[in-house]
């Protein structure tokens, strides 16, 4: 019987590297791992004391930013030759274990990676909260964008112009609904970090981005109570291109899965040499998150909008372990 070469240092740090460097709201990274040496298994558990319980409360951002964080691990994992096992939510009576990734290996040739550049793009993401060229995204790629989503057991909607719009306003109404809740802003403003901070947590100063000088791209505003941060206003891209990111369900298991979709969505896009940013404002409010979905599909559960295209870079944000 084969057994299984052990888990090395170097490997550990190496998956847990591609792991971290995950999407998360805020930045939070509202995770935590645990490895087991002799079942050779890596545990993701959350970590409760980097949560936002005012902006998601439910929890259901956190466990897609977890599903990113096991999808990554899975990508690092066959890199490293290591076939991974993953189970969701394996044990209900540790509710905090969030998923279990067991390493097996080698890797027949059935596993290898049919898109090797995903790994590589796990480094170069980064959310762009600049404003894009307009340049349209070849339905090619945007097709790939929603053939991954599919792999992973979502669904992406690209929407029509009409339906851009609507989501674009419903999200301006979320924007609206949060600079105007004081709790809420102040929940935001505490994960906003100085220049030179050595936070492995939450989003530099930075790495922020202007507010559109037409309005009509509804950006996250974490400066809200803080003017003097904010950026001078740029003209955004006029078309903007957009993404539905949803599921058939909207249970537990149903957000880690549509985390993991997420990740294997904005890294196509990376490798494509797209730039990407989220807005999830709509999706913490109950009764918009319900508005966006899909009128004539009553199994769509939003989970978050993709906002892609071509256009800078984003800025790099601190990671922990």
């Amino acid at each position: 019987m084969r057994t299984e070469a052990p888990l090395d240092a170097a490997t550990v740090e190496s998956l847990l590297a591609s792991a971290v460097a995950a999407p998360s709201i805020h930045n939070t990274q509202p995770w935590r791992f645990r490895l087991d040496p002799d079942r050779q298994v890596l545990e993701v558990h959350s970590a409760p004391e980097r949560t936002l319980p005012l902006t998601d409360p439910m929890h259901r951002a956190q466990y897609l930013s977890v599903g990113a964080a096991v999808f990554n691990l899975r990508l690092a994992a066959v890199h490293l030759g290591r076939r991974p096992e993953v189970r969701l939510l394996p044990d209900r009576h540790t509710p905090g274990l969030l998923a279990a990734v067991r390493l097996t290996g080698p890797l027949g040739a059935d596993d290898q990676p049919s898109d090797p550049g995903l790994y590589e793009a796990i480094a170069r993401r980064h959310t762009s909260r600049m404003p894009f060229t307009g340049r349209p995204v070849p339905e090619p790629i945007v097709a790939e964008m929603a053939s991954a989503a599919r792999s992973a057991d979502a669904r992406l909607h690209i929407p029509d112009i009409a339906g851009t719009r609507q989501l674009l306003r419903l999200t301006a109404a979320a924007e609206e609904r949060n600079r105007a809740h004081p709790e809420r802003s102040a929940e935001t403003l505490t994960w906003l970090t100085a220049p030179g901070s050595n936070a492995s947590y939450g989003i530099p100063v930075t790495a922020l981005g202007p507010p559109d000088a037409a309005g009509r791209m509804p950006m996250r505003d974490f400066t809200s109570t803080l003017p003097a941060l904010r950026l001078p206003a740029l003209w955004f891209e006029r078309h903007v291109q957009l993404g539905l990111l949803w599921t058939l369900h909207d249970r537990r298991e149903d957000w880690l899965r549509a985390g993991q979709a997420l990740q294997y969505v904005l890294l196509t896009a990376t490798a494509r040499g797209l730039r990407t940013s989220l807005l999830h404002q709509a999706m913490e409010w109950s009764d918009l998150r319900a508005a966006t979905a899909l009128p004539r599909d009553k199994r769509c559960h939003p989970q978050v909008l993709i906002r892609f295209g071509y256009g800078p870079d984003g800025a790099g944000t601190p990671r922990g372990r």
